[in-house]
């Protein structure tokens, strides 16, 4: 299992919520500070990471995303 977390920029308020409407996204809440949200992302393989880290910048209000993958 490879775990990643997601920062979000976006101006639209309920981004948190849409994110949660991905499959792959365990875990999604908004913050405060330079990012507006962040996923928790559980995949099998890395190369998933990046088609959620897609789906994600397709989000309409999506301005930018940086990922961070867990490393053990």
């Amino acid at each position: 299992m490879v775990r990643a977390i997601i920062l979000v920029k976006s101006p639209k308020k309920l981004i948190a919520a849409r994110l949660k409407k991905i499959s792959c996204v365990s875990d999604s809440f908004p913050t405060s500070g330079q990012f507006d949200a962040i996923a928790v992302i559980d995949v099998k393989e890395l190369v998933e990471i990046k088609e959620a880290a897609t789906q994600i910048q397709k989000i309409s209000g999506v301005e930018r995303t940086e990922t961070m993958v867990e490393v053990q």
